[in-house]
């Protein structure tokens, strides 16, 4: 297939100049320009104003935070505090003064952290929790392992999964509205589905549940990707990784409002902090801030709307998630820079080969949904603010070879 009567967007258009800056701004990208990194969901590349201020940070004042008085110690130790500031900064935390920011390694150990150490212990005999079942393994496991911890001691805690309206995989808060009752004691959601690419609209589920439930947030695809705000969602945690919002791996955070509920802190001795994985999340916040996560938010959302545009016109292929957003001009186009498919007749590991043999790094198996989620692999392209309209054609030309 040619990709000519693939229609550019506005956004592409207007941001064209401010992308060719950016993309300049990732070593990885422009080193291998053979390559097509489309695995942004999985992990981020880092720009190099983050790799510049790990490499100061190791090489001029490198030290644990906390344990010492010397000038490199107290440092990293005021370095850490700087960054939960400014982390509630940059998520529009609607009372900096109350909250926490507890530095976890990424969004799995802090979704467990806020089940073990936070909700196992506020649960009572007959309590019921909401559980988005088709949404990642990372924020399912933990809220079972609580129920079947506190069967184990005698108290039977019920999970209601998460309704879902069918055909597009949103949340449904009219039915959520309806589940929850007297016996809800908290709701797990996610920002942006990993495998749909939509807003969950996780801002209608205070309306749905009510006042006093807790809430917790995964913002694993959302930090770093889109604008967040905290005030505007009315949610108690928010959990990232630091790796998928372009800073290092093993840094993340579980922001805890403290308002619904005892204050959330962490269980066992509070060892030393990741430092320099801490430096990175500060130099990448400060990098989308000079960037403009807006900006990042409509380039990566323009790029899924020239793919879906370009795959509703292959009949081999299957999108999965809502159909109705698959024209670029599409009334309800709200997929944000994720687009997850299957071929009809090619199973979704030998395409994702098949792609790799052309250039696109690709995730393609189950990626990582629960139970309640597809039951097919596919695979999944995932976008950000590096990634180029040339990378989008030139896959769609691939695919329709395939076809």
């Amino acid at each position: 297939m040619t990709t000519t009567n693939v229609p550019a967007t506005a956004a592409l258009d207007e941001l064209h100049t401010w992308h060719t800056g950016v993309r300049a701004q990732f070593p990885i990208i422009t080193g291998a320009p053979q390559l097509a990194y489309l695995d942004n969901a999985a992990t981020t590349q880092k720009p190099q104003a983050v790799l510049d201020a790990v490499q100061h940070y190791l090489t001029t004042g490198n030290a644990n935070a906390g344990r010492g008085t010397y000038t490199w110690a107290n440092r990293t130790t005021a370095l850490v505090e700087e960054t939960r500031q400014r982390i509630k900064e940059f998520l529009g935390d609607p009372d900096p003064e109350r909250s926490g920011v507890h530095f976890v390694s990424g969004a799995t150990a802090g979704l467990r952290a806020v089940a073990h150490d936070w909700l196992a212990g506020h649960l009572s005999d007959g309590d019921e929790i909401v559980v988005p079942l088709a949404d990642h393994q990372a924020n399912i496991v933990p809220w079972l392992e609580v129920r079947d911890l506190l069967a184990r001691q005698g108290l039977r805690i019920r999970v209601r999964p998460m309704p879902y309206q069918a055909g597009s995989g949103d949340y449904d808060p009219a039915a959520l509205a309806s589940l929850a009752g007297p016996r809800t004691r908290f709701v797990a959601v996610t920002h942006v589905h990993h495998v749909y690419g939509g807003d969950m609209n996780v801002h209608r589920i205070r309306q749905a549940v009510g006042p006093d439930v807790p809430i917790c947030l995964d913002a694993a695809q959302s930090v770093g990707h889109i604008p967040v705000s905290l005030a505007d969602l009315d949610v108690d945690f928010a959990v990232f990784s630091g790796h998928k919002a372009l800073a290092l791996p093993g840094s993340g955070a579980v922001w805890a409002r403290n308002a619904r509920g005892p204050a959330f802190v962490p269980g066992g001795w509070d060892g030393s902090p990741n430092t320099t994985g801490i430096r990175s999340l500060l130099a990448a916040f400060d990098w989308l801030d000079t960037v403009g996560t807006g900006r990042v938010e409509r380039w990566a959302a323009a790029l899924a709307a020239r793919l879906t545009e370009g795959l509703r016109h292959l009949p081999a292929y299957e999108v999965v998630g809502c159909r109705r957003s698959l024209a670029a001009d599409a009334d309800i186009q709200r997929r944000q820079g994720i687009v997850t498919f299957r071929h009809r007749g090619i199973d979704s590991g030998d395409l994702g080969f098949a792609l790799f043999d052309h250039g696109f790094m690709v995730r393609s198996d189950s990626l990582c949904q629960g139970s309640g989620g597809e039951r097919q692999h596919s695979v999944r392209v995932s976008l950000h603010a590096y990634n180029s309209p040339a990378e989008i054609d030139r896959l769609l030309d691939v695919l329709g070879a395939c076809a």
